[in-house]
């Protein structure tokens, strides 16, 4: 759950910070782009999660796969979605913002790893 916060966190802060550098266009593709990185690891970690416990291994790995082929399928309809219905756009910022989240992801559970207490 920490990691999903991090991540919105993350979002929003790429958004604004594109916003506020390179002008609005940019700063809402970088916004867009993460949302769609957010969005696509809330379903996973919904998907994933759900079981617990020794007796439930075989449904553990199947949530994991299907939660992953549902993240891959929700991102690619995502960026669909925002490629066919935001205008103007700005690519370049969209994935910006999109792997800047998912670099945070990665990175926070690296952190949390480290240091489990925080």
């Amino acid at each position: 759950m920490r990691v999903l916060l991090v991540q919105a966190l993350v979002a929003v802060s790429a958004g604004v910070s594109c916003g506020l550098i390179f002008g609005m266009v940019a700063g809402y593709s970088a916004l867009l782009g993460g949302l769609i990185a957010f969005t696509a690891n809330s379903y996973f970690a919904f998907k994933a999660f759900r079981y617990f416990g020794a007796r439930s291994a075989k449904a553990i790995v199947q949530s994991l796969w299907a939660g992953e082929m549902g993240k891959q399928i929700l991102a690619a309809a995502l960026f669909a979605l925002v490629f066919v219905g935001v205008k103007p756009l700005q690519p370049a910022a969209l994935f910006v913002g999109y792997l800047v989240v998912l670099g945070a992801g990665a990175s926070a559970l690296l952190l949390m790893k480290n240091n489990p207490k925080h």
